[in-house]
């Protein structure tokens, strides 16, 4: 496809829309041939709703500018079209943590992440849908790098916007610090492939990428594309000498460790008892409370451009 043929769309989330030097790429990339048409969001569900106005618009490349919050919205939106409707969607890095740029290997300063917009080719991904029901109202939603559940989720929702900021990705790290001195696990019953099993977890990751909460690598062997859920389970610990059993297997990622599980399936349930709270989990960075949910994997149902060098790509999709 020529430049031409190309019109890109640019989402930009409204606290970055000043940004100088975003504002000087889609100058540049407007002089060099580029057909950009911008957007800025005003409140929540805007990157969505608008994401999903782009086939009226004729756009054939949809480009989230922001965290990592304002990608899954867009995602979210476009994962609204039928699946031969959805543009390529695109990725400029504008967020405190940016872990899905990150990972995937996009240069993460607004210049060259835009000028590079022109030259990757849209690589089909794998997206998860999150389904909430019985005890809580029934919604959808779907997330494309990684949910996280329990502590995990608890350091990610409560991390302070201003500190989120000052310290980048070492915001989260920091909280992680403070709050694993009073740490609580989380209880409830756990379904997948043939299995059910009663657990009290410190933490649930549900990757389909594979770091979160600003460089956490929770995820270490999964793929975009490869149609799975990489599953960690963090079992909780009553001693010090646990703890250091514990920290030790995060080394390695288990199959079937005492206090550590990595495993991958397509699809996974939680249900918690009826006198135990929510479970708090973030999507994507975004945090929700749930007494039930289902995460199952959509294969191939987004095309993102991708380095064609991008670790998170099986071989056999590589161009």
């Amino acid at each position: 496809m020529t430049d031409s043929q190309q019109h890109f769309l640019l989402i930009i989330n409204g606290k970055s829309a000043g940004n100088p030097a975003l504002r000087d790429a889609v100058n540049e990339q407007r002089k060099a041939g580029m057909h950009i048409t911008v957007r800025s969001t005003w409140e929540g569900g805007d990157a969505a709703d608008l994401a999903e106005q782009s086939v009226a618009m004729g756009i054939t490349h949809v480009i989230a500018c922001g965290g990592d919050g304002t990608v899954s919205e867009v995602m979210n939106g476009l994962m609204r079209l039928p699946h031969d409707q959805r543009p390529a969607m695109g990725i400029v890095p504008l967020g405190s943590a940016n872990d899905f740029a990150t990972s995937v290997g996009l240069p993460l300063e607004p210049e060259p992440a835009l000028a590079t917009l022109r030259t990757l080719n849209a690589y089909p991904i794998d997206v998860v849908r999150v389904t909430a029901g019985e005890r809580d109202e029934s919604s959808t939603s779907y997330y494309l790098n990684m949910t996280t559940g329990g502590f995990g989720a608890e350091v990610t929702s409560t991390t302070p916007k201003t500190l989120k900021r000052l310290l980048g990705g070492g915001a989260y790290s920091l909280m992680g610090a403070l709050k694993a001195w009073r740490h609580r696990s989380y209880r409830g019953t756990l379904s997948w492939d043939e299995k059910q099993e009663e657990a009290s977890l410190l933490l649930l990751a549900l990757g389909n990428g594979r770091q979160s909460g600003g460089g956490q690598v929770l995820g270490p062997r999964a793929k975009l594309d490869d149609g799975c859920l990489d599953v960690l389970l963090v079992k909780d610990f009553t001693s010090v000498t646990e703890l250091t059993k514990l920290i030790k297997e995060l080394q390695s990622f288990p199959y079937d460790g005492k206090f550590v599980r990595y495993f991958t399936t397509t699809r996974l349930t939680l249900t918690t008892q009826s006198d135990d709270e929510p479970w708090p989990l973030t999507l994507d960075g975004e945090a929700r409370f749930y007494n039930h949910f289902c995460a199952e994997v959509v294969p191939l149902a987004l095309r993102v451009l991708l380095p064609d060098e991008c670790p998170l790509l099986s071989s056999s999709h590589r161009q």
